[in-house]
């Protein structure tokens, strides 16, 4: 069989296998790696393999790509939060700790991801009808946990919008140090992520003990 023969099997099967997917991870690769600059629709098709035309069956254009990987963030950041909402239906506290832990987890578990989808590299949102719906349904979500902690005062009443987003802050903060390496290490060896978590929500929360441990 010759070489070109061989080529054109491997980019069918990628045709009929999961392109859309190959082609997300590899411009998270890219992004993660060499940055924005390097991006292109053609060094994503050059990584996974294909003809330099195939990813435009998914794609019109780079910042198409880079939409996609910002809303499959988003939505994985979504089910994570939402799970855990549901887990303590009856605990907004629960909620509260649970919810955050879940976007340090996410941010920790898979920084690359989560660096990109927070970047705010996506231009002209607007063009990106499901990137628009994952990202405003995030933040209900987190405005709804802040509803349902200020009715059982965990959280201090006021706009609810804008305690989730200074909520959203402190966690976007701590995490931001942790991917930095800027906690000192002496800190980060003998106290877990987790402690620092509720430690740093205590700060505008009304914590349980046991929700300290």
């Amino acid at each position: 069989m010759s070489r070109l023969s061989t080529g054109t099997r491997k980019r069918r099967n990628y045709h009929h296998g999961d392109l859309k997917n190959a082609l997300i991870a590899a411009g998270l690769d890219i992004l993660s790696k060499e940055g924005v600059g390097a991006l292109s629709l053609r060094s994503v098709a050059q990584k996974v393999g294909v003809s330099h035309a195939a990813p435009y069956a998914h794609f019109v254009d780079k910042q198409a790509l880079i939409a996609a990987i910002s809303t499959e963030g988003y939505e994985r950041l979504y089910s994570a939060i939402r799970a855990a909402v549901d887990r303590h239906a009856r605990d907004p506290a629960g909620q509260l700790v649970e919810g955050a832990w879940a976007y340090v987890s996410f941010a920790l578990d898979d920084p690359d991801h989560f660096k990109v989808t927070m970047s705010g590299v996506v231009e002209k949102e607007q063009d990106y009808p499901a990137f628009v719906e994952v990202s405003k349904k995030s933040f209900a979500l987190v405005v709804s946990i802040v509803e349902a902690c200020q009715s059982n005062g965990v959280l201090p009443k006021g706009s609810p919008d804008l305690v989730a987003v200074g909520v959203w802050s402190l966690m976007h903060g701590l995490v931001s140090l942790l991917l930095e390496n800027q906690i000192p290490r002496t800190l980060v060896d003998r106290m877990p992520v987790r402690t620092m978590l509720v430690a740093t929500l205590s700060q505008v929360a009304h914590l349980e003990p046991p929700l300290t441990a």
